[in-house]
């Protein structure tokens, strides 16, 4: 169904950005609300500027946050951009002086903002492209990227007045939580979290965010539920993305259509993307030949040196047919790019600094060149 893939892939459908989607989707909430609000649990924002579902994770996951934030400064910026944005409605102006000032005088803990260090400059110029890019706020007048070299840069900036519904609302106070965890678990604090609604829409919104469910042991309350439901989970795979359930002993995938264009899927057209399959069927190969066997869980426990042995197989069968970049790039950028990516997409998990978990997912999807 085109109108919830649009609210499941987007942050956010602007009305003055995409009018005709916008509308679309704003006729199609009645009949998307009751699987939204019951299965998935979440909060539909509809205004006459934008519409909004608002995602919240069934698990926190190491692939999750800004793409283009790199470090914990950077999501500090940006949070305090938004308090600075509370004084600005829609249309109103301010400059980058104003901002700038503002977060220097506001940010808690030891290091404080130095516009003179050349990568505070480069994180806050990442929030401001990052905040233009969301809609939060308009360029009038200058660029962006002209602060990275030049602190003295002004830049006119336009509110939009979408800030107010960037941030989730918690039902609790979140000043009070010790850990992240606390986080994670804010809708259900004081529930059974393996109950109920709760459960529910923890799974689905596990098998529709992510790259794959996987089983944490037998006794995995969230993958006993899917397998007991699984007729239900089926069918709304197929009715609201047009796509298949695969569930298997320890994983369940959706399978998305051929046909399906989303932003972040594997395999895509980014050249890292065949990288991994084809590290996938290098490890297929050798399950098929003994040489890994993986344990009950389906999972096969590997050093990183096996691992990285094996992207060397890769590199020498293949290599006439990757980009340039990943041709003459390092063995150890390679390395650490390549096994970034596969945790990202549920394909293996880091256990420490020498061993590596191949997880089931991996064999579900595999590459080759002719």
């Amino acid at each position: 169904m085109r109108e919830f893939e649009a609210l499941l892939e987007n942050f956010w459908i602007i009305k003055e950005r995409d009018r005709d989607l916008y509308q679309q989707v704003k006729d199609a909430i009645p009949a998307l609300k009751t699987v939204i609000e019951n299965k998935l649990g979440y909060r539909l924002l509809v205004n006459p500027l934008l519409i909004k579902m608002e995602k919240i994770p069934g698990r926190a996951e190491e692939w999750m946050g800004i793409q283009s934030f790199d470090h914990p400064m950077e999501y500090a910026f940006f949070c305090l951009f938004l308090v600075f944005l509370e004084d600005y409605g829609a249309q109103e102006q301010f400059v980058l002086s104003q901002l700038t000032e503002f977060i220097q005088s506001a940010l808690p803990g030891e290091e404080k903002a130095d516009w003179t260090l050349y990568r505070h400059r480069l994180f806050l110029v990442r929030v401001l492209n990052f905040a233009t890019e969301m809609g939060l706020v308009k360029v009038d007048d200058g660029e962006n990227n002209d602060f990275t070299s030049a602190p003295e840069s002004e830049v006119l900036y336009e509110s939009t007045g979408l800030s107010r519904y960037f941030a989730r609302n918690f039902s609790h106070n979140i000043l009070s939580y010790q850990s992240w965890h606390e986080l994670e678990q804010d809708e259900g604090l004081d529930l059974n979290p393996d109950r109920g609604a709760l459960r529910r829409h923890r799974v689905y919104r596990r098998l529709f965010l992510g790259p794959a469910l996987l089983a944490e042991g037998p006794e995995d309350q969230d993958f006993l539920y899917l397998k007991n439901f699984r007729s239900m989970f089926q069918k709304d795979v197929g009715d609201l993305l047009e796509s298949d359930l695969h569930l298997h002993k320890s994983c369940a995938v959706v399978m998305l259509n051929a046909e399906k264009n989303f932003e972040e899927t594997l395999p895509d057209q980014k050249v890292i993307s065949g990288l991994a399959l084809q590290v996938c069927t290098e490890l297929r190969k050798r399950v098929d030949a003994g040489e890994f066997t993986p344990g009950a869980d389906d999972t096969i426990i590997l050093s990183r040196a096996e691992l990285e042995r094996i992207i060397d197989t890769c590199r020498e069968l293949y290599s006439a047919g990757w980009s340039k970049e990943f041709r003459e790039m390092s063995a150890d950028r390679l390395y650490r790019e390549l096994l970034g990516y596969m945790a990202g997409f549920s394909l293996l998990q880091k256990v420490n600094k020498q061993e590596i978990r191949i997880l089931p997912s991996a064999g579900k999807v595999s590459g080759v060149y002719p």
